[in-house]
């Protein structure tokens, strides 16, 4: 009786330890990536020298992160990596502040990209350590979005008292706490590899029909948020729409996100299943991106950014379910640093390249690309249910 309300106590206390490292998590990122530009242009970096330094960053994320991943499955070690990759970032973020000029900077970029890239992943494999279903995973993301839209409102107040400085500060304050935090998480029995098959998590997930139709999926429909996440604002703005307005768009559409993670999508996804779900995100996608090529009418804009709690929200939140239920829990690390680099960072990075051009030729009318990628994504995740 002792220990099962011992156990009670310890699963209550992990619980509220996990809500804070999400809340410390995405709370840094909150705190850096909206102001680390402006951050890097104080200390003498050029726009060519600043988008370098980005796009080097971000190179370097998609090698690191799925080894990252894949050592810490090999290991058993997914916590140990956790703790250990927020305490580097940390004392990285801060060593911003400690640099002058494109060199240096740039070095420091490099090595703090390499360090942050798997921890959304990471934290995600710790959160669903042990689940069957992950039906808990979205109250305990839904910190993670409150804290960036808090982080990042009250670090741009900040900014203007105290300068830029502020953002590394904050943010490596941030992975810190999150470091401690996360060693302070109870243990969990560290999941089998049967044949320590060194490498082999990578090749059995490209084995794996389920997976990479999955992965498919979430890059069609996250890759088609690209034209609005690099124009929405310029094409509000050309609309008369002002700055302060566009802000509550973008606001409403992060709420909506921390909505569908804290309660409609674990209740759609019970209802209707993962892969349905799936279908779901990309069919609101397709509609979303179909009316902003047509109008900039605030009543319409205000209609569709509610549906980013569907085409963010509750498509990861299905992936998720479906990344539990189709890969071991001692490859997991790996799928999920996988996921998070290729089907949601690389495609990202690619439809991102592709909306410049679109974007400077066909104006609004670019977004209709995005509807067809969004719907792409339909028959393929309808096709998850039919592989075995």
């Amino acid at each position: 009786m002792l220990a099962a309300e011992g156990r009670q106590r310890d699963a209550l206390s992990g619980s509220g330890r996990l809500l804070l490292l999400y809340a410390a998590l995405y709370g840094g990122y909150g705190a850096l990536s909206p102001f680390l530009p402006a951050f890097l242009e104080t200390r003498g970096l050029g726009p060519s020298e600043i988008g370098t330094l980005l796009s080097a960053g971000m190179l370097v994320r998609l090698a690191a992160g799925p080894l990252a991943g894949r050592l810490a499955d090999r290991f058993g070690a997914v916590r140990a990596f956790l703790a250990a990759g927020l305490a580097l970032s940390a004392a990285l973020t801060l060593a911003f502040l400690g640099g002058h000029g494109f060199p240096v900077l740039l070095a420091v970029a490099l090595a703090q990209a390499a360090a942050t890239a798997p921890l959304a992943p990471l934290a995600d494999t710790v959160a669903l350590a042990g689940s069957r279903d992950g039906a808990a995973y979205g109250r305990i993301r839904a910190a993670g979005s409150a804290a960036f839209i808090a982080t990042t409102v009250l670090t741009g107040t900040l900014v203007g008292l105290f300068g830029h400085g502020v953002g590394p500060l904050a943010c490596g304050l941030l992975f810190a706490a999150g470091s401690a935090l996360t060693r302070r998480l109870p243990s969990a029995p560290a999941p089998a590899d049967p044949g320590g098959d060194a490498g082999g998590g990578f090749a059995s997930l490209a084995a794996d029909a389920r997976f990479r139709r999955l992965l498919l999926a979430a890059a069609l429909v996250i890759g088609a948020h690209a034209m609005h996440d690099a124009f929405a604002v310029i094409v509000w703005q050309a609309a008369g729409i002002a700055p302060r307005t566009a802000g509550l768009l973008w606001a409403e559409a992060v709420a909506a996100e921390v909505a569908v993670f804290l309660w409609l999508g674990p209740r759609l996804i019970a209802r209707f299943g993962p892969e349905r779900a799936l279908v779901l995100a990309a069919l609101a996608g397709a509609l979303r991106w179909a009316v902003q090529a047509q109008t900039s009418w605030l009543p319409a804009l205000a209609g569709i950014q509610a549906l980013h709690g569907l085409t963010f929200a509750l498509l990861h939140l299905a992936c998720l379910r479906l990344i539990v239920a189709i890969v071991p829990e001692h490859r997991r690390a790996t799928a999920l640093t996988v996921y998070g680099t290729f089907g949601l960072g690389l495609a990202s990075a690619l439809m991102t390249l592709l909306s410049g051009s679109l974007y400077e030729q066909f104006g609004t009318n670019g977004f209709w690309v995005m509807t067809a990628a969004s719907l792409a994504a339909v028959p393929v995740a309808r096709g998850l249910s039919r592989i075995r």
